[in-house]
């Protein structure tokens, strides 16, 4: 186990001081070196703040398999951590009046006109047409009919997985051939692909943020990598925060065990160590646990960060409010718990009750596939992140870090 010190920004305190048990922070840590001591994940940080100081932070295990000890600034691939941060970017340019969400994404993407819908019939994969334009609120609250091939094996997605794309599976080696599209290039193959569902009906997690990504693009003028660093990256500190980690960061790479601890297949996550020419913006981020904690600083304070204003506080509220209602089928249950809804880049819980582990109402959330995660708990005055590199473990971390945290609450 490696003590770390504190963010330059956000001030360490003792733990009592800011509500957290001294006996239920070491039990979280003993049970994280167990998970260490038994093989189950070569390391992992964590990291608790509340009332925005940081009560807890801790590092344990290895960089890698057999390697030095997890560093305080090591960077993690966070996959679909990526989503949160392009979705504050686009929102930024919607606070600016550049665009709406009751825009068709038409607008700006005319690639994805005269999308069809792909619907299963006696075995068979029939096409009809969508209903209505996907919508710029589509992608954000994922309802938009685009999905992972990952998610689930219906018609649809085995089409996603037998095409050129990246499909957020760490045991896909496909994914690497994404680095020979552009983004722009990405939204053509994707073009060809059927939707899930009609555009509002479902949610369906999927490629709607690497889309969103496409339209900060357009609009910007920028490629995304490029609007990222300088409106969030710059603003907010975070400067080993990137879609590529150049040469001399690689040795700070966190690595998961290559065969997957409990039996299952071979681990092969992302490799960018060039920049790519496709930017995933639904996945394709690389990241350090203080550079996240910037960004988790900044959500908990209403969207300000060192006088540093990204986001209105409203907009936040916005962000961070149902999006769902009654009325929308959750087509990837897996993924959005019972007393959970969708907002824009966030899930958010509902209701104390329903969910698998303890919460608080109004607390926002998401993780990436290789296992990192962080939620942000207002009622509370909470927020806590862990990065770990485990992708067929996330769900069992997210979990035992999410019921630890809140045990440990005075």
């Amino acid at each position: 186990m490696n003590e770390q010190p504190r963010l330059h920004t956000l001030p360490a305190i003792g733990p009592e001081e800011v509500g957290l048990a001294t006996a239920g922070l070491d039990r979280l840590s003993a049970v994280m070196q167990r998970e260490v001591d038994t093989r189950h994940v070569p390391g992992i940080s964590m990291l608790i703040a509340r009332g925005g100081r940081i009560g807890y932070r801790r590092d344990f295990g290895a960089l890698r398999p057999g390697g030095p000890a997890l560093p305080g600034n090591a960077i993690f691939r966070i996959y679909s951590m990526t989503k949160p941060i392009v979705t504050v970017a686009l929102l930024m340019l919607v606070e600016e009046g550049r665009l709406f969400l009751a825009d068709p994404i038409t607008k700006f993407v005319p690639e994805l006109t005269n999308l069809k819908v792909g619907v299963e019939s006696d075995g068979k994969l029939e096409l009809v047409a969508a209903k209505k334009a996907i919508t710029i609120h589509d992608l954000l609250r994922h309802t938009s009919g685009l999905t992972y091939a990952f998610t689930g094996s219906s018609a649809v997605q085995k089409r996603y997985g037998e095409a050129n794309l990246f499909t957020g599976d760490p045991a896909n080696a496909k994914d690497f051939l994404t680095s020979d599209l552009t983004t722009a290039e990405f939204i053509i193959e994707l073009a060809k692909l059927p939707l899930i569902a009609q555009p509002g009906d479902s949610w369906d997690y999927g490629h709607s943020t690497d889309v969103i990504g496409r339209v900060i693009e357009v609009i910007s003028g920028q490629t995304l990598g490029a609007f990222l660093d300088e409106r969030i990256f710059k603003a907010l500190g975070m400067s080993d925060t990137a879609f590529s980690v150049p040469a001399q960061k690689y040795e700070r790479l966190a690595e998961p065990f290559p065969a997957d601890p409990d039996g299952g297949p071979p681990v092969a996550l992302i490799e960018m160590r060039t920049a790519p020419r496709f930017e995933s913006g639904g996945g394709g981020l690389f990241s350090t646990m203080d550079d996240y904690a910037r960004f988790a600083q900044m959500l908990y304070q209403g969207g300000v960060f060192s006088g540093a204003r990204i986001v209105s506080r409203k907009t936040l509220e916005w962000m961070t409010s149902d999006h769902l209602g009654p009325n929308v089928r959750i087509g990837t249950p897996s993924l959005l718990q019972p007393g959970h809804t969708f907002g824009l880049g966030f899930a958010v819980r509902r209701e104390a009750g329903m969910g698998q582990t303890p919460g608080t109402p109004g607390e926002f959330f998401w993780g990436g596939v290789a296992g990192t995660y962080f939620w942000v708990a207002p009622k509370e005055e909470l927020f806590a992140l862990m990065m770990v590199q485990a992708p067929r473990q996330r769900d069992h971390f997210r979990q035992l870090f999410r019921t630890l945290v809140y045990a440990a609450l005075v």
